[in-house]
């Protein structure tokens, strides 16, 4: 996955937040409905989730030092688990406190004239434009995540991407579209009836959907931040190229970790040919080290470690 598509679908979320930020937060001021202030702080959340990712990427892209051989790869991976934070707690958290306190005005008699006012539809209006701004960022998103998604199913691209930006971009748009959807049945439901407890309903929905994407976020990214293992697909690719490089007899145990999105570490111990000669082995060394770079050029950091083929029994229980 490109770095390039995923900046381009955060740029164009940020992009949409910002605006729909600020007409939210219009909208609220004129009429007080609590589920357009909780959209509101929601689209300043991702605002903040979005600049967090452009800033985690540029952080990324750093030079290896002595104090972090390895680079910056995983600032990325850092950025998407603030993003769940930030999801969970300024907007979910938020948002259900909002419901509540809404709630609380209506029992004790004040509120219920919510949306009476000559204003009564700029909520619809900003609302309805936030749906197609939102919704053109989502197909933004999704447009960008279509050559790396594959034949998986979207759940399942979610749960295996290694770039972090896209999946979380995805979720973000997706709970804002139904956060709006919400947001509307609320207002739509309290201008019909008169009755402002459907604002109520529609504030404590948009908190419930944002905490449910956080979790899901947290538990991705948390996976990512662990250490995950170079997808299936690469694992063979990075093992057929090594047992084809010339004086590799066979590839005895192989490991990957992600260092970043698009950084690989593989650590792999590899039977060679019996020979006395340290300069053979060397170069059966280098010519594995290209084999695997040229099947997998994800592959920055690899350690290859030579051994004679004693036995496959042997062999395989060697560390």
């Amino acid at each position: 996955m490109s770095s390039h598509g995923s900046s381009k679908a955060v740029v164009a979320a940020l992009s949409a937040n910002l605006f729909i930020a600020a007409t939210k937060f219009g909208a609220w001021a004129l009429t007080g409905a609590s589920s357009m202030l909780a959209e509101g702080v929601h689209s300043v959340a991702d605002s903040a989730n979005q600049i967090l990712l452009l800033r985690g990427g540029a952080s990324a892209k750093k030079e290896a030092t002595a104090e972090h051989p390895f680079g910056y790869g995983r600032a990325r991976y850092i950025s998407a688990f603030l993003v769940s934070v930030i999801l969970f707690s300024l907007g979910g958290l938020f948002a259900l406190y909002e419901a509540f306190h809404k709630f609380e005005e209506l029992h004790a008699g004040h509120g219920d004239d919510l949306l009476n006012g000559p204003w009564w539809w700029v909520p619809l209006a900003v609302l309805g434009a936030a749906i197609i701004a939102e919704g053109f960022s989502f197909r933004t998103a999704i447009s960008e995540s279509r050559p790396n998604k594959g034949s998986q199913s979207w759940a399942r691209f979610i749960q295996t991407a290694k770039s972090p930006e896209l999946p979380v971009v995805l979720l973000e748009d997706f709970a804002a579209l139904i956060g709006l959807i919400f947001a509307l049945v609320g207002v739509g439901m309290t201008l019909l009836t008169h009755n402002a407890i459907w604002d109520v309903i529609g504030t404590g929905l948009i908190g419930a959907l944002l905490i449910a994407v956080a979790i899901v976020l947290a538990i991705e990214t948390r996976s990512l931040l662990l250490g995950e293992s170079a997808s299936a697909e690469t694992v063979v690719k990075v093992t057929e190229a090594l047992a084809a490089a010339d004086g590799v007899q066979r590839v005895i145990h192989l490991k990957t970790l992600h260092l970043g999105p698009e950084e690989i570490l593989v650590a792999a111990k590899i039977a060679v040919e019996p020979t006395e000669s340290a300069a053979r082995v060397a170069k059966i060394i280098d010519n594995a080290e290209v084999q695997i770079r040229a099947a997998e050029p994800w592959v920055t950091a690899l350690y290859l470690e030579p051994d004679i083929d004693r036995g496959a029994g042997e062999a395989a229980g060697s560390q």
